[in-house]
């Protein structure tokens, strides 16, 4: 049984989202038995949020990096994909080097 926590605003629902679903029972043993995974019950949503896994052979490297503003916009304004934009335009420059 989960512990009952207390509205806190600011989170992106109301006092009136909370309440509507503050009074639900914990399921039952046959209800979790029964239950069916979200990716069988709703499988276009489940698609929309999956994540990608671990990678198998890491060929990139994560890294935080600090841009100039109208840089990253420029970047951005290519639409879906920027972040490999970037990628190429390094790579293409530390070929040059």
């Amino acid at each position: 049984m989960t512990k009952r926590t207390k509205f806190v605003e600011g989170r992106g629902y109301t006092q009136a989202d909370w309440d509507d679903v503050s009074d639900n029972l914990p399921l039952t043993k046959a209800e979790l038995r029964d239950a069916k995974p979200v990716a069988e019950v709703f499988p276009h949503f489940a698609a929309a949020i999956k994540t990608r896994g671990k990678q198998k052979a890491p060929t990139k490297e994560l890294v935080s990096l600090r841009l100039n503003r109208a840089t990253l916009a420029t970047f951005r304004a290519l639409g879906p994909g920027w972040q490999n934009k970037i990628d190429e335009v390094l790579s293409k420059v530390a070929r040059d080097l």
